[in-house]
């Protein structure tokens, strides 16, 4: 639709309201619900959002550690301008009007630490190479018949998955709950964010959806909209969806696997029939850029302390720097194949990420492997991806990926210093959190005993 043609439509809502969004660094949509005069005056310079978004956790505690705002700015507003082009209908919220934002700073530039213009810039960049970038995510989620109330009064201790018992791929289990099944995927198509597929996976009341390839900033707003868009959805039928990476010892974790390609003038750079298992050079150095820099980027995968409960040998999440061919125990599963399809798909990616610096990360690193000419030294795992360490292993925590961010060239210069800044200060600000707290699993293990 034109912008014009989006104007007169919102000036027709009946509800004269429209809904805003955007995501803080964790993903998180953060909103509010507009006036339509007050939306069409913000068209052409924005509107004030306070940017204590960027001040706090996902549990709304303020960084102590943050430099961009805090305390001692007094948390003004930043501008956040409306993106007409993500305009959407919510049909399980009365058809509202609904868009997402970007923030800008007092100059009118992309704010720095903006996890969508991050995104937008990287994405520049590629078209500069002259590469289209296509990506599509899925993802992975257990759901459980509870609600907020519930989850709190209980203290989040067993929680009720909607089925029981382990049965990935089941017709009938998806039939036992096939009001909230058939919803999402019918509300999702209504919300511009069509899904390719929808099925249980392996453990109780786990889902898998992939959602249908896109533009990479189209697939990511709606790698965003789909997980806000699930727990409203659930929230109809009774049930809280979590996409927590791993949220039980005795289960599998919570992938959130992008799928990636870059294309030049309508055309697949990533095949080439006289290449090594169909893959181009092109992809070789894609693949070889996303391992050189994995270890650097890895809180923008694994972003909480949570995420590396699930990346652990044997539960179907990758531990090694590795690649091959249709390899589901690798971190880069290469899928050469037809013109149209040849892809890669990243499995280090949780179910907890922030799409668009997911995405953000993945798109920096093939291209820094393509201009580099990487060669894909790494030989191609074959079998078993935990068993072959030859490459080396991903960080083991939160904190020790943090300090590797931190340090990390590749990421300044790719992302910019003010956000690995920014960003590693509120991963060491999660992994501090963790640290000051008694959990359970201590009380139990040594409070008698030792």
């Amino acid at each position: 639709m034109s912008p014009e043609a989006i104007i007169s439509e919102l000036k027709n809502y009946p509800g004269g309201k429209v809904k805003v969004a955007i995501t803080d660094i964790d993903g998180i949509l953060r909103g509010k619900v507009l006036h339509i005069d007050k939306f069409l005056s913000s068209l052409d310079g924005g509107f004030g959002f306070c940017d204590v978004i960027f001040g706090w956790d996902a549990a709304d505690v303020c960084y102590d550690n943050a430099e961009i705002t805090g305390w001692h700015s007094g948390y003004p507003d930043t501008n956040a301008v409306i993106d007409l082009g993500t305009f959407r209908k919510v049909p399980w919220d009365g058809q509202i009007p609904f868009f997402l934002a970007d923030f800008s700073d007092k100059d009118g530039k992309a704010l720095s630490i903006c996890p969508r213009g991050i995104l937008k810039k990287i994405k520049r960049e590629a078209e500069h190479d002259g590469f289209e970038a296509f990506f599509a995510q899925e993802f992975e989620w257990f759901n459980f018949r509870e609600t907020s109330q519930s989850l709190h009064d209980s203290g989040f201790v067993q929680p009720e998955p909607i089925t029981r018992g382990m049965f990935g791929y089941s017709v009938l289990r998806a039939s036992q709950n096939k009001e909230f099944f058939h919803d999402l995927f019918d509300f999702f198509k209504a919300f511009n964010v069509p899904l390719e597929g929808l099925h249980t996976e392996t453990g109780p009341g786990v889902y898998e959806a992939a959602i249908l390839y896109d533009d990479i900033l189209e697939s990511a707003d709606r790698a965003v909209l789909f997980k806000s868009g699930t727990k409203e959805i659930g929230h109809l039928h009774g049930i809280v969806p979590s996409f927590m990476a791993k949220w039980h010892d005795d289960y599998p974790g919570c992938g959130g696997h992008v799928h990636q390609s870059l294309w030049r003038d309508g055309v697949n750079s990533f095949y080439d029939p006289q290449g090594n298992q169909g893959m181009s050079k092109i992809m070789e150095s894609y693949v070889a850029g996303l391992l050189h820099c994995l270890p650097q980027f890895l809180p923008m995968y694994a972003p909480t302390i949570n995420s590396y409960k699930r990346l652990v040998e044997g539960a179907w999440a990758p531990t090694t720097l590795t690649w091959a061919v249709d390899n589901r125990t690798v971190a880069v599963r290469a899928l050469p194949g037809a013109e149209k399809s040849s892809r890669i798909e990243f499995r280090v990616t949780g179910s907890d990420c922030n799409p668009y610096l997911a995405m953000a990360a993945n798109l920096a690193s093939g291209l820094y492997g393509i201009r580099n000419n990487l060669n894909l030294d790494v030989a191609e795992t074959v079998g078993n991806g935990y068993a072959d360490k030859a490459n080396g292993i991903l960080p083991r925590n939160l904190m020790e990926a943090t300090d590797i961010m931190r340090g990390s060239q590749i990421a300044i210069e790719m992302f910019g210093g003010d956000f690995v800044t920014h960003f590693c200060n509120t991963r060491e600000w999660e992994w501090r959190q963790f640290q000051s707290k008694v959990t359970d699993w201590e009380m139990k293990r040594y409070f008698e005993i030792i």
